[in-house]
């Protein structure tokens, strides 16, 4: 499962960077188009758009599963060992159910149905667009899994 997460974490990583800087040399292109040749590109505008949508999910995807997301836990570091294991265990099957019905199940329907639906100005269907969320749905149900392992993990020790 540890070579599963490295796997998921450098695509999640490499994936985020590399839209920044597909966005940044698209950003830089747009200005250019817009104030030096005064004939603004929509289609990298649109582009842009949904990278940066795009990085903001990756990324959150990925900060999950480094555990770096923010959280309040000042109750739950005050807890004795155990008591903090259930507690962070209850936030992590918490964490599955809004993944799994929210992200996995509610991004899916929301995909499948913007599949018919194509985008005036790129020509491709917006559920592809949309297809993001399903998959970091998946990914973060399975950093929650992992992080439970961990949990059980470190209270046996």
């Amino acid at each position: 499962m540890t070579a599963a997460k490295k796997v998921l974490d450098k695509i999640t990583s490499y994936s985020s960077v590399v839209i920044f800087i597909a966005m940044v040399l698209m950003v830089t292109y747009q200005v250019i188009a817009r104030y030096f040749f005064k004939s603004p590109s929509s289609v990298t505008e649109v582009l842009t758009r949904y990278c940066f949508v795009w990085l903001i999910i990756i990324s959150a995807t990925y900060m999950f599963g480094q555990r770096e997301h923010i959280n309040i836990s000042v109750i739950k570091d005050k807890l004795p060992k155990t008591p903090k294991m259930i507690v962070s265990i209850i936030i992590e099957l918490v964490t599955i159910c809004f993944a799994g019905l929210v992200m996995v199940y509610g991004g899916f329907t929301i995909a499948k149905m913007n599949l018919v639906q194509l985008d005036t100005i790129l020509h491709i269907p917006t559920g592809v667009i949309y297809s993001i969320i399903p998959i970091c749905g998946v990914i973060i149900i399975f950093y929650s899994i992992y992080n439970i392992g961990l949990e059980l993990k470190a209270n046996k020790q």
